[in-house]
């Protein structure tokens, strides 16, 4: 049986255009009746269709269908404060990196998403920054640089990120390491993008002005002590969406996977006491 391919649309970050996906890079196999990964990496297929089912498994066609049906709740209380200096400086920082789009001839751009693939299969040689290695790690296509056309660079930045500050996390969601997985498993890299767009959404990080809901104005605190704040909340939200995926037991026909996520973050961000971003209940699943 051939899964048909489908068209979806995933949300720009940086403006409200919308992006094709590409063709499904999961295949059903008549012959053996095993899901295989579109690439020839017999290593990678054992370890990948061995994965467990913690998030958002499936075609992409269906990631782009799950986080484009995320909702926009706007909170019920706004209240003004005011930001220390250090705050303003950083928040300003924060937006002006939202805002720089993926530019697959920038050198720099080049060189950090060959850093990514270092992090990840660091005894894998890459081929070259269109190949189809990059599907192993979840990419829609041979080509990572369309799918960075929905969230920019911010998404890359998040992503290098958490390979290099909680390595042993990454692997084990890249992975798929943990729990008892679905057939279908949720592309990694594709995920990890929709979390940067659903964490800028949440948050309210405009171009312009500070957030005025409880959640962002909490974050806002936490990037006064420490300027990753947003960078560890995108690893928290992506062990959170993890283990949310194994709790509901979520298959490629499950919608209500990000949106859970997005309300136990939001409930943790609008507890009372919170100072740093290690406060986060949530913190500690980065070192399960």
């Amino acid at each position: 049986m051939r899964l048909r391919k489908r068209k979806r649309f995933f949300p720009s970050c940086s403006s409200l255009h919308k992006v094709d996906e590409d063709e499904i890079y999961w295949r059903h196999r008549k012959e053996d009746g095993k899901l295989e990964w579109s690439h020839n990496s017999t290593h990678l297929i054992s370890q990948l269709t061995q994965c467990f089912s913690t998030a958002m498994v499936g075609s992409r066609s269906w990631i782009g269908g799950l986080f484009h049906r995320v909702n926009i709740r706007q909170n019920d209380k706004f209240v003004d404060y005011p930001l220390t200096p250090l705050e303003e400086e950083r928040l300003q920082r924060l937006q002006e990196r939202l805002q720089v789009p993926y530019d697959e001839t920038n050198p720099d751009h080049q060189e950090s998403l060959k850093a990514l693939w270092k992090c990840s299969f660091p005894n894998v040689c890459l081929k070259g920054l269109i190949s189809d290695q990059w599907k192993e790690m979840g990419w829609q296509g041979a080509n990572p640089s369309t799918d960075f056309r929905g969230c920019g660079i911010i998404s890359l930045e998040n992503l290098l990120f958490f390979a290099r500050k909680y390595p042993a996390s990454f692997h084990k969601l890249m992975l798929k390491k943990d729990g008892v997985r679905a057939t279908w498993e949720y592309p990694f890299a594709v995920a990890g993008i929709n979390i940067s767009f659903m964490l800028i959404q949440m948050l309210e990080l405009c171009p312009e002005g500070k957030p005025r809901c409880l959640p962002g104005m909490n974050f806002v605190k936490f990037l006064g002590e420490d300027e990753d704040a947003f960078d560890i909340l995108f690893c928290i939200a992506f062990e959170m969406m993890d283990a949310q995926w194994l709790a509901m037991h979520a298959s490629y026909m499950n919608f209500n996977v990000l949106q859970t996520t997005r309300m136990q973050l939001e409930r943790e961000l609008s507890l009372e006491d919170l100072n740093r971003i290690q406060d986060l209940p949530a913190y500690n699943l980065l070192y399960k």
